[in-house]
């Protein structure tokens, strides 16, 4: 049966390429009196580029486009503290988040979260989506010595909630760091599906967060006619 549900994050709840666009282009405007010798749209995709979907922490990112630029009188680093101080503010959510999380809290299962990422701007971003409430854990990879696709993170977070690994199930949009890590630790695993990251080969793929309690319910009615 399973007992436990825990997410990925960005990308997974969060809608980070939304989210993202947000940040930068209020960034650019707040900016505008440094960045005007850049055609806006310039600077903007020119970040999304350089940060790689989240992989690249934003210190590089903001130091190359500084220097590649040209930026006088603004320092990388202030670009950097906004980014910290500031994206909080532009989070936004897939489609369908808080009715997902009643529709699982109404199921009677454990929740949590297993996110890559610094803990207090991992926090700050969850805080903004308003879901803080809904996890009995949250396990950010900096506060924990350890990142996805490490199984010792999924482990823990079982350990946490007080399951078997075999009664968790993992949702994420990345197909080896969440979904296949998952699966490696002994979790049933669902992958939300992103073509940014190529194929997924998994049994579960949903496409809206509202397809995943179904999948759940029927994984549980399998179990409960086995027993029959």
């Amino acid at each position: 049966m399973i007992r436990a549900v825990l997410f990925d994050l960005d990308g997974t709840l969060l809608n980070r390429e939304d989210s993202v666009k947000v940040f930068i282009e209020r960034q650019y405007d707040k900016f505008y009196s440094y960045l005007n010798h850049i055609p806006r749209e310039t600077y903007i995709s020119r970040f999304i580029e350089l940060e790689e979907r989240g992989y690249v922490w934003k210190d590089k990112v903001f130091q190359q486009l500084v220097s590649e630029f040209g930026v006088t009188g603004l320092k990388w680093e202030c670009l950097l503290r906004d980014y910290i101080q500031s994206f909080k503010d532009c989070c936004k959510p897939f489609s369908g988040l808080i009715e997902m999380l009643e529709k699982l809290k109404s199921m009677d299962l454990s929740l949590g979260i297993i996110s890559n990422g610094y803990g207090d701007f991992q926090m700050n971003s969850i805080r903004s989506l308003g879901i803080e409430r809904y996890f009995n854990v949250i396990l950010i990879s900096e506060w924990e010595g350890m990142k996805k696709p490490d199984i010792r993170l999924f482990k823990k977070a079982s350990d946490n909630l007080n399951v078997t690994p075999a009664e968790c199930i993992f949702l994420g949009d990345h197909p080896w760091n969440d979904v296949q890590a998952a699966v490696n630790s002994g979790m049933h695993g669902v992958w939300k599906k992103d073509d940014g990251w190529g194929e997924c080969y998994t049994e579960h793929t949903i496409q809206h967060l509202k397809e995943f309690p179904a999948i759940i319910s029927k994984l549980n009615k399998q179990v409960r006619d086995i027993r029959r």
